[in-house]
């Protein structure tokens, strides 16, 4: 694979500590791949407020990426910035900001996450009237899906498109939903469209809370994947930043394991984390890899980086040397 300026960039400067892990951790990536290997990519925290679709969505296009698991925030906000991006907020001076400033923030519906407010009626009641419909069509007949499948409806339905605001290139769930990629999505119900759901439930709206499926059932989906999958193809872990996004797909193999005796089934083939999460007493997000052997998550022998900084810094730089830019 060639090496564009940015990766050679990186090569030559980033060359220690942090710095060094990352590059290590990039070509790493690229050798599993090279190898015959898939990839799952976790993503906590706002990534998608970050905008990490701008290099994501390439890499989906591009089969560096097989499956994904997100948090329920992740899932939306990348839409939410697809249909409303000129109307988000930038707050350059957000550690300044007294609580009435939130409170004139929240009095103008703009919600904010760090430097970044997203406005509520072009972003979350766009997508919320989208999802609306897909969710009653689906309860009046008696449907179930998960909520990235409801996702996929909307942006297949073309419902979404007249709101539009940046190239869907830059749209990471535009282009899983191309693919038709793989979604894990546990934990939906902390999210804002979570809420919503919960909200037409109460109201009568949605007459069966179950139609859209559950996380248990999450599991059981990754689990038939994973065992499928594995079959022909070792499968890496990348993991941007740390809670249930990462720990609940990490532990389909010892769930595979210790629960059905599945000890057949490979574990993890590759494993790399990007936190700033310090290591301390009964962390995950800031735990070393190593400890994730003692779960039956990783093998000895699997190669393991964590890289300690910033993931909205990090993450592009490494999906930049995996894609030889």
């Amino acid at each position: 694979m060639a090496n564009g300026p940015v990766t050679q960039f990186l090569k030559h400067h980033f060359r220690h500590f942090n710095a060094a892990a990352l590059v290590e951790a990039a070509e790493a990536y690229r050798a599993h791949l090279e190898g015959g290997g898939a990839m799952m990519v976790t993503l906590a925290g706002a990534m998608s407020t970050a905008e990490l679709g701008l290099s994501l969505a390439e890499m989906i296009r591009q089969d560096k990426v097989h499956a994904i698991s997100c948090t329920g925030a992740n899932l939306e906000e990348d839409l939410f910035n697809l249909v409303a991006h000129h109307h988000y907020e930038r707050i350059p001076n957000w550690r300044e900001l007294t609580a009435q400033d939130e409170k004139r923030l929240l009095d103008r519906h703009l919600n904010r996450v760090t430097d970044t407010c997203i406005p509520e009626m072009e972003a979350m009641r766009r997508l919320e009237a989208a999802l609306l419909e897909e969710w009653v069509a689906a309860d009046g007949a008696g449907e179930r899906c998960f909520p990235h499948e409801f996702v996929y409806r909307v942006l297949r339905s073309g419902r979404l498109e007249p709101y539009y605001q940046i190239d869907p290139r830059d749209s990471w769930v535009v282009a899983a939903a191309e693919k038709n990629l793989p979604i894990y999505v546990p934990g939906w119900e902390d999210s804002t469209t979570g809420n919503m759901y919960a909200g037409h439930c109460l109201s009568g709206t949605i007459r069966n809370v179950h139609t859209v499926r559950t996380g248990v059932e999450y599991m059981m989906e990754l689990a038939r994947w994973y065992e499928q999958t594995s079959r022909a193809r070792s499968i890496g872990f990348f993991q941007i930043g740390g809670g249930i996004a990462g720990d609940f797909p990490i532990c389909v193999v010892p769930m595979l394991h210790q629960d059905m005796g599945r000890t057949d089934i490979p574990v993890w083939g590759y494993f790399c984390q990007i936190s700033d999460s310090t290591t301390s007493y009964g962390s995950y997000s800031g735990a070393v890899p190593n400890e994730k052997i003692t779960w039956g998550k990783l093998g000895v022998e699997t190669p393991k980086f964590m890289i300690e900084s910033d993931a909205s810094i990090v993450a592009p730089l490494i999906f930049a040397i995996v894609l030889g830019w």
